[in-house]
């Protein structure tokens, strides 16, 4: 994971109870900033990151991911006493994305339709990662130069608050996914699925999780140790592609009964 240091809070991005905001860098750049101390804490930042660079790792858009440190100095001056409090309690690593200038909400009523096998993959994935905000209500995606990136993934791979043994058995069917956005184009879901599948090798679902960082692994009473929470993922993971006839066919399903 690249890291870059938080030079200046831009403007906060009020939305659900994440309280993101777009924060300038040491590198110039402007990202999109969850913070730790919001929300679901160190749990949204690792359910982005692991979604999103495997997202990325499938051939699927997602804006530059990097992690962001927050020094104690950078609310000093904040007038709002609750963003001050936010980055007081955030300072260390947090998740950003790179900000898309001149992005827009992807409308599915405005269109342009997105590709069937964009949007078949898009669909396999969101159900593979427990997604529930990709609905039309809340698409989570952008159109940017006439592409779609898929942004905030907080949300996505919900088992892990609380680690339940049926629930982080990997077998769920996902209903859910009966609300997706992009349900309509999706007519070729087990064929993505099937691509996806073979792009995320042990070694690259190795590789992101050995990106994230400890301070992120080290809250959770269940695992002895970052390594022991990392290897929970990995099995998880394994266990949930074992189960994709499963959430393949229900995705399946769920756009027969839409069109």
């Amino acid at each position: 994971m690249r890291t870059v240091l938080a030079t200046r809070y831009v403007t906060p991005l009020r939305e659900g109870g994440s309280l993101p905001a777009i924060v300038e860098a040491d590198d110039s750049g402007l990202y999109v900033v969850k913070f730790r101390a919001a929300g679901h804490g160190t749990k949204a930042l690792i359910a982005e990151w692991l979604s999103g660079e495997l997202a990325r790792a499938a051939g699927i858009r997602v804006p530059e991911i990097v992690g962001v440190e927050v020094d104690a100095a950078l609310g000093r001056n904040e007038p709002d006493p609750e963003i001050r409090e936010l980055l007081r309690n955030s300072t260390g690593t947090n998740i950003g994305l790179d900000f898309l200038p001149g992005s827009i909400t992807f409308d599915p009523t405005a269109g342009p339709a997105p590709p069937a096998d964009e949007a078949s993959a898009i669909v396999w994935f969101d159900a593979f990662t427990t997604n529930v905000d990709r609905t039309p209500r809340n698409p989570n995606l952008l159109a940017w130069h006439r592409q779609l990136w898929l942004i905030d993934h907080g949300s996505s791979l919900y088992f892990h608050h609380a680690w339940d043994p049926a629930a982080s058995d990997g077998r769920n069917a996902f209903a859910p996914i009966r609300d997706h956005v992009l349900l309509p184009w999706a007519t070729g879901i087990a064929t993505a699925g099937e691509r996806i599948a073979a792009a995320w090798t042990p070694a690259v679902v190795t590789s992101v999780l050995a990106a994230i960082p400890d301070a992120w692994l080290t809250d959770e009473p269940r695992f002895a140790s970052p390594a022991e929470h990392r290897e929970a993922y990995a099995h998880y993971f394994e266990r949930r592609l074992g189960a994709a006839t499963i959430f393949t066919e229900e995705a399946e399903r769920a756009r027969h009964a839409v069109v």
